[in-house]
């Protein structure tokens, strides 16, 4: 393991997320024995399939639900999250809007803002302890080019409706009392996030489904799903319904190999920072984030440690997954330069965990939900790093769909969006390699004193379509 950063004597590597280490890591329960019929059966037990046979079995008491899961609920992104509960889009409002118009764009955009509360109620009432608090989230710049860029993407969002209550610029002072930054040149604000802990919302989650009578299998893993079926080796589960919930799992199965590409996300955490906080800050429970190509999302978590993640080794060849979490040593070595050169006083810690995920990315990088009663065939997905708040309001709009409801969620934009595949091998590892290297290159110019963004960053936009 790495030398150069210094690692806690209970340093650990993977073993799914830092998340599980006070909770421990779930043992997978029984799976699927035998044939079985049910009225919606869901591919996958992590946020999304959660949410849905929440909300449906909260409506709709008599349904018989039956979730299938490879591994243990919470495996996936949803127990690796950086525990952003935030609430931007999951793509961007142009698109939405040039299907449905700029109002529906907007109204979704609401909805995502008033997702964060729908969340942080249900895991009150249904007795949820996630480490919920709603402090919003602070966005930073820590050269010229960033500036600009923080200083245009306020402007973008104030055209698309977002109020100076939904995002404000920080003066110097308000900016140096909330955290201190070094470098920091600007930085905006929103209360639109909450910090949570993912693993302690994905296992509530699945313990509330399981009381409601929603039956789980684990341990089972589908390998086709087909109109009216969800195919596994133990058994086949038939159903009205089959929902499609792998995010960044789906290339997993081989008919949707190209639907989304399963980007790696990588996080560390520090060891309990204890006085290293004075130098600091941060005495609120704000997200952190910056205005850098290759970014980076932070939290403050509630036994006083920073969580910190960023894309680390982006893609693996075919659309393969991470084993369980195990990070490589020169994207420990990448984090760690960031959050030092972010906060300097955390020189004085170590490394304490290190972990990867994947997440679901569409080929127009534009969330997706969608129910095909023809088939029974339906999905939710394609988050592209926002999942933790839109998966909650894909839940519901899943639910209202299934049940055939006419309401204000069935019709926004993202509902039935079609998208064309990836490209074949090697074209896609070109392609992502080649970005996220133009990305770190650009950086590297803006941080050396490139007063604008860097045409490097948008040669990475132009390959990838984002």
């Amino acid at each position: 393991m790495s030398t150069r950063v210094p690692l806690a004597r209970d340093f650990v590597n993977g073993d799914v997320s830092f998340w599980y280490r006070s909770l421990g890591v779930p043992v997978a329960k029984s799976p699927l024995e035998g044939d079985r019929d049910a009225d919606v059966v869901i591919v996958g037990a992590g946020y999304t399939g959660l949410w849905t046979a929440y909300y449906l079995k909260r409506a709709s008491p008599g349904l018989r639900i039956i979730v299938l899961e490879k591994e243990f609920a919470g495996y996936g992104a949803s127990g690796r999250n950086g525990g952003w509960l935030v609430g931007e889009l999951a793509g961007t409002p142009e698109r939405y809007a040039k299907t449905h118009g700029v109002d529906a764009a907007k109204r979704l955009q609401r909805m995502m803002f008033e997702s964060i509360d729908e969340v942080i109620d249900v895991t009150a009432n249904e007795g949820i302890d996630a480490d919920v608090v709603k402090g919003g989230v602070t966005t930073v710049a820590v050269n010229a080019a960033q500036d600009r860029r923080l200083r245009e993407l306020l402007a973008h969002e104030r055209h698309w409706g977002w109020t100076e209550e939904d995002v404000r610029l920080l003066d110097p002072a308000e900016r140096e009392s909330r955290m201190r930054v070094d470098g920091a040149v600007s930085a905006i604000w929103s209360p639109h996030c909450a910090r949570i802990q993912p693993a302690k919302l994905a296992v509530g989650l699945a313990r509330t489904v399981r009381d409601l009578g929603v039956e789980i299998f684990e341990r089972t893993p589908v390998t086709e799903i087909a109109p009216r079926e969800a195919r596994t080796p133990y058994g086949t589960v038939r159903a009205e319904y089959v929902i499609r919930a792998t995010e960044g799992f789906t290339a997993g199965l081989k008919q949707y190999h190209r639907a989304w590409l399963p980007m790696n996300s990588s996080m560390i955490v520090t060891e309990p920072l204890g006085d290293l906080w004075d130098a600091i800050g941060w005495e609120g429970s704000e997200l952190l984030g910056d205005m850098a190509h290759y970014y980076t999302y932070a939290q403050r978590t509630a036994d006083g440690r920073i969580a910190f993640g960023g894309r680390g080794k982006p893609y693996l060849y075919g659309s393969h997954v991470d084993d369980r979490g195990h990070t490589h040593e020169w994207t420990i070595e990448a984090l760690w330069d960031l959050l030092t050169g972010m906060f300097p006083a955390v020189k004085a810690s170590k490394v304490a965990h290190t972990w990867s995920g994947v997440l679901g990315v569409p080929r127009d990088w534009c969330a997706t939900v969608h129910v095909d009663h023809s088939t029974g065939i339906g999905w939710a997905g394609g988050y592209t790093g926002h999942g933790v708040t839109t998966t909650n309001l894909a839940g519901r709009t899943l639910r209202d769909l299934i049940l055939r409801e006419d309401t204000e969620l069935a019709s926004m934009p993202w509902v039935g969006r079609k998208v064309r595949g990836w490209e074949v091998e090697p074209l896609r590892w070109i392609g992502v390699h080649a970005m996220y290297d133009l990305y770190r290159r650009a950086d590297a110019r803006e941080n050396a004193g490139l007063g604008r963004t860097s045409m490097l960053a948008r040669i990475a936009d132009s390959i990838t379509g984002r």
